[in-house]
C-alpha cells in the first residue's frame, strides 16, 4: 500500500516489518484524521519522541568489541557497521497506530512521524484520539517537545518545578551530593 496520498506525505520506509510515514509537522492533525477514518487505525498505542542529538556529527573511531571483550591495543573503526542515514532534524516523534478490528486475526501497525527541532511545536492529536494526553503530556515533560493545542500542558512524571527535561541528551549528567546522617 502507497501513502503518497496521505495529507503532509514525506517519505514512507520500511524495515524490520514495520512500516513508517513521515508527514510534515503541519499537517499532522490531518494525516491524523486520515489515518482514522479512511485508513482504519483507531487505536493510538503509545507516543515516542526520540533525540537525535549529534547524530549527523562525523562518528568517532573506536574499538571493536566481540563477546570476549575489546583489544585496546588493536583500534578498529566505527566505519564497518553500516552507517545510519542523516536525521532531517534533532528530535523524531512517533504515534504508533494499531488497526484493530472485531474478529481481526491480525491488527495491523504503523508508525506515523514527524521531524521537528529544539523548541518547534509539534500539534496535539488528543481530538483524533483522546488517548494522546497523557502520551503529550510525557513527550513535553521528559523530552521537552512542546504540544500545541494541548488542553494541560503540565509536567505529568517530574515535579512541577523541575528545571529541564530528562530524556534530552543534552540534559547534565550528575546528581546531588548525598549527605550520611553520622556526618551530623
Amino acid at each position: 500500500m502507497s501513502w503518497e496520498s496521505l495529507p503532509g506525505f514525506v517519505s514512507e520506509t520500511e524495515e524490520h516489518g514495520e512500516i513508517t510515514v513521515v508527514v510534515d509537522p503541519a499537517r499532522l492533525l490531518d494525516a491524523a484524521l486520515h489515518l482514522r477514518d479512511e485508513a482504519g487505525f483507531n487505536f493510538l498505542a503509545d507516543i515516542t519522541p526520540t533525540d537525535y542529538l549529534g547524530w549527523n556529527e562525523p562518528s568517532v573511531a573506536g574499538y571493536w568489541g566481540s563477546a570476549s571483550g575489546r583489544d585496546i591495543n588493536r583500534p578498529g573503526s566505527w566505519g564497518l557497521a553500516k552507517t545510519p542515514a542523516p536525521k532531517p532534524n534533532r528530535f523524531s516523534v512517533s504515534y504508533h497506530l494499531v488497526r484493530v478490528a472485531s474478529g481481526a486475526r491480525e491488527a495491523p501497525r504503523l508508525r506515523l512521524q514527524v521531524w521537528c527541532g529544539d523548541g518547534e511545536p509539534v500539534p496535539s492529536v488528543i481530538s483524533v484520539w483522546p488517548t494522546a494526553d497523557w502520551h503529550e503530556r510525557e513527550a513535553w515533560d521528559m523530552m521537552g517537545i512542546p504540544i500545541e493545542g494541548h488542553p494541560y500542558l503540565k509536567r505529568i512524571l517530574m515535579e512541577d518545578d523541575w528545571e529541564g527535561h530528562p530524556l534530552r541528551k543534552d540534559y547534565p549528567l550528575g546528581g546531588e551530593p548525598v549527605r550520611f546522617s553520622s556526618a551530623e
